[in-house]
C-alpha cells in the first residue's frame, strides 16, 4: 500500500512540475520556452510586451504589422492574441509581401480585405502603396511591427518597417519593434554595403548584404542615421546573446515567406540569393529553395569539383538534378548543386554566394547570362548586390578575393555606425 500511495505522489508531483513548464505566458498549456547557455529564460518581444510593457498598448487603437511568423513561444499568432484580449482594440492589420497570412508568392501584390478570423480590416503594404497612407491610418494611437527578419539586406520586410516608421513619424503615432532573433547571429557582418545609387526595395540602405543586426536594432539605426525621427520603442527580447544559434533559442522556425521554409535556408540566403540575378534557378519551385542551383546547361559534378576545390570555409557542394516546379527553368531537368552547410560559424555566404556566380560564368560563357540591364543600365543582379562593380569584377575576369578586399574597406565604417545600435551582448 505504502509503495502505490508513494508512486502516486511521485506523479503528481511530476505533473505539477510538466504543468508548471509547459505553460505559456498566459498560463496555457504549451510548449517549453527556451533558455540560453546560463539557462536564463528567453522571451521574445511580443511576450515581453504582454508581460511586462502591455501599458504601451492598454487602452489603445492598435494597428499591426505582421506576417505569419508574429507568433509567441507557443506559436499563439500575435493577431488572435491582441485581438482576444479586452485591454487591447486591434483596429488594423498590415500586410508586407507575402500577405498578413503569408499566402502570396514573391512579387505578388496583395490588395485589402477584411480578415476573416477577426474581422479587422488589412491594408497592403505590398501593393499600391508601400508605405501607410494617414487613410489607412486614422483612428491608430500606435503602430507596431513584429515580423521575424533572416538578417540580409535584400529581405523586404525591413524596409517595410522603415516605411512604416516614415508614416507613423509624419501623422504622430508611436512606433513599436517587438524585437525577434537574427536567425543568422549577432556577430557575422558580411558582403558590400550598399551604394546609394542603387537603392531599391530590396536595398533601401547602406547596409551590407549580412547586416548582422536584429530588427529592433536596425529600427534604431534607421531612425537615427537616416533622420526619420519616428517616436520609437523597441522591446528587446530577453535571455537572447549575440552568439546564440538559433535552435538555442528553443523557438520554431515559422517561415517568413514561402521560399524560405528553414532556418538552413536564411544561412545560404545572403550569397545564393545572388542568383536571382542570373539566368540559372535558384531553388524556388523545390523544397530546398537557395540551397539548390542549377540550369539545364550546367554539368552538376563538374560544378560540384570546382566549387570544392575551393575549399570554401565550412561548406560541401553535392551533385545535384532536380526540375522546378514553377519560376525559372520550370517542368525541365536542370542540373547543378545542392549548398550544404556543415559549419554555420565557419561559412561565409555571401563569399561563397560570389564564387557561385563567378564559377558558372566562367565555365558556361555562352549560357550564363546576368539578368538584363534596365534603361539606366542597371541589373536586377546589381540591386541584390548593392552595386556595379561586382557584375564588372566578375565579367572582367577578377578573382573573388580581390572582390572581397574591396568590400571588406566598406565594412569597417559600417561597422563603426553599427556598433551604436546594437541591444544585445555577447
Amino acid at each position: 500500500m505504502k509503495k502505490w500511495l508513494m508512486l502516486g505522489v511521485i506523479l503528481i508531483m511530476t505533473w505539477s512540475t510538466f504543468s508548471v513548464v509547459f505553460a505559456d505566458h498566459n498560463g496555457n498549456p504549451g510548449k517549453h520556452k527556451g533558455h540560453d547557455k546560463k539557462g536564463e529564460p528567453f522571451k521574445l518581444g511580443v511576450e515581453v510586451l504582454l508581460d511586462e510593457e502591455k501599458e504601451l498598448i492598454e487602452g489603445k487603437n492598435v494597428g499591426l504589422i505582421t506576417n505569419p511568423t508574429g507568433v509567441d513561444q507557443n506559436l499563439n499568432s500575435i493577431v488572435d492574441l491582441l485581438h482576444n484580449d479586452e485591454d487591447v482594440n486591434l483596429t488594423a492589420l498590415y500586410g508586407p509581401e507575402h500577405g498578413v497570412r503569408g499566402s502570396a508568392q514573391a512579387g505578388e501584390y496583395v490588395d485589402f480585405y477584411i480578415d476573416e478570423k477577426t474581422g479587422v480590416p488589412v491594408y497592403s503594404l505590398y501593393g499600391k502603396t508601400r508605405k501607410p497612407t494617414p487613410e489607412m491610418l486614422e483612428d491608430i494611437d500606435v503602430l507596431l511591427f513584429d515580423i521575424q527578419d533572416v538578417g540580409t539586406r535584400f529581405y523586404t520586410y525591413i524596409y517595410t518597417m522603415a516605411y512604416a516608421m516614415e508614416a507613423a513619424q509624419e501623422n504622430d503615432i508611436p512606433f513599436i519593434v517587438l524585437d525577434r532573433p537574427n536567425p543568422l547571429g549577432g556577430e557575422k557582418v558580411e558582403g558590400p554595403v550598399l551604394d546609394e545609387d542603387y537603392k531599391s526595395f530590396v536595398g533601401n540602405y547602406p547596409i551590407p548584404l549580412r547586416h548582422g543586426m536584429t530588427v529592433g536594432e536596425l529600427a534604431k539605426l534607421f531612425n537615427k542615421e537616416f533622420e526619420i525621427g519616428a517616436d520609437l520603442t523597441v522591446v528587446e527580447m530577453q535571455g537572447w546573446k549575440r552568439g546564440m544559434d538559433y535552435d538555442e533559442t528553443g523557438l520554431e522556425f515559422v517561415a517568413p515567406s514561402p521560399n524560405m521554409p528553414t532556418v538552413d535556408t536564411a544561412f545560404v540566403y545572403p550569397g545564393a540569393a545572388l542568383i536571382e540575378g542570373t539566368n540559372v534557378s535558384e531553388g524556388r519551385g523545390t523544397t530546398k529553395p537557395f540551397e539548390l542551383i542549377g540550369a539545364p546547361f550546367i554539368n552538376s559534378t563538374d560544378l560540384a569539383a570546382e566549387m570544392n576545390a575551393y575549399n570554401l570555409p565550412g561548406v560541401r557542394f553535392r551533385a545535384a538534378s532536380f526540375t522546378p516546379s514553377f519560376s525559372k527553368h520550370a517542368g525541365d531537368l536542370t542540373h547543378g548543386v545542392q549548398i550544404h552547410v556543415i559549419d554555420r560559424e565557419e561559412f561565409n555566404a555571401v563569399e561563397t554566394g560570389v564564387y557561385l556566380v563567378k564559377t558558372i560564368h566562367d565555365m558556361y560563357p555562352e549560357d550564363f547570362e546576368f539578368r538584363a540591364e534596365n534603361s539606366a543600365g542597371v541589373s536586377f543582379f546589381d540591386l541584390l548586390v548593392g552595386n556595379g562593380w561586382i557584375r564588372e569584377a566578375i565579367e572582367n575576369g577578377e578573382s573573388v578575393e580581390d572582390m572581397k578586399d574591396r568590400w571588406e574597406d566598406e565594412l569597417k565604417d559600417f561597422n563603426k555606425v553599427r556598433k551604436h545600435y546594437l541591444l544585445y551582448k555577447k
